[in-house]
């Protein structure tokens, strides 16, 4: 029961500061209804499981990978096969033991780290279809405290990965596709996010044929779903060669309005 006697607590002046609403006249995303189904990727497997206290074992893994087939999904992000033992094992089983269906895509998460791709790309051996998730952070904080670099540094990062991705497909026995994250998303500058975005999408070579996927996270969930939603239809009508850009949107639950952030979003992709 709440004490309706305990003294009334002073929030510093200050201390917290409302989000900036987006300029976005004459948006259309809240009179939109869903018309189609928007294609799923299950992340289950990579980021579900690392949100874990007790990630899966290998025998976990397995038996909820066949659940997400027995479900229906087509594109499904399988791990990080760079970051840990396990997860590259993991692939490798998938592959050698020939458990991915035909008409399903996988998806591998890397950073912008060319050791890293290396390592994603032996791993990724005999795969038919694959997604390279490909990121790098791009937020305000992150930048001035974590990395110490200028946009044009980070950007440079971002090219320096497609390029090694681009090294790597030509060696590889199969389909290559590639998606981009500016990492920390919200907490970046929308004019950075969409102009390192269409530097990564005119260095893969878009086209109708060799489309790309944005995906555009809410890595912390800084904002109410609104400011989200105006923050994705921002970056759909900003985005070079937009016809050939696939918008991912990954909410995240920091605020418990994961659900409702995925929702305003889904109708403000354009």
């Amino acid at each position: 029961m709440m004490n309706c006697d305990a003294p009334v607590v002073q929030i510093p002046k200050g201390k917290y500061k409302a989000y900036p609403p987006i300029e976005l006249p004459n948006r259309v995303w809240p009179t939109k209804t869903i018309v189609s189904a928007p294609a799923w990727c299950s992340v289950d497997l990579r980021d579900g499981n690392q949100a874990l206290i007790n990630p899966m074992d290998m025998t976990k893994k397995l038996e909820l990978f066949r659940l997400l087939l027995k479900l229906g999904f087509k594109e499904i992000e399988v791990g990080f096969p760079s970051a840990s033992a396990v997860e590259f094992d993991f692939l490798r089983r998938l592959v050698d033991e020939n458990l991915i269906p035909d008409d399903v895509t996988i998806q591998v998460l890397v950073q912008a780290r060319e050791h890293l791709i290396a390592k994603t790309f032996e791993a990724l051996r005999g795969v038919k279809k694959a997604t390279v998730h490909l990121y790098n952070s791009t937020s305000v904080a992150q930048r001035k405290i974590v990395f110490g670099k200028t946009k044009e540094e980070i950007t440079a990062l971002a090219l320096e990965g497609v390029e090694i991705v681009k090294r790597y497909e030509k060696e590889h026995d199969g389909e290559i596709f590639l998606e981009y994250s500016p990492e920390s998303f919200t907490g970046t500058e929308l004019e950075f996010a969409a102009q390192i975005s269409n530097a990564v999408t005119a260095s893969w070579g878009i086209s109708p044929s060799r489309k790309v996927i944005i995906n555009l996270p809410a890595t912390v969930e800084m904002a109410t779903p609104n400011i989200y939603a105006d923050q994705i239809e921002w970056m759909s009508r900003n985005l070079d060669n937009r016809e050939n850009v696939i918008i991912s949107t990954h909410t995240h639950n920091d605020r418990g309005t994961s659900v409702a952030s995925y929702g305003t979003c889904t109708f403000s992709r354009g």
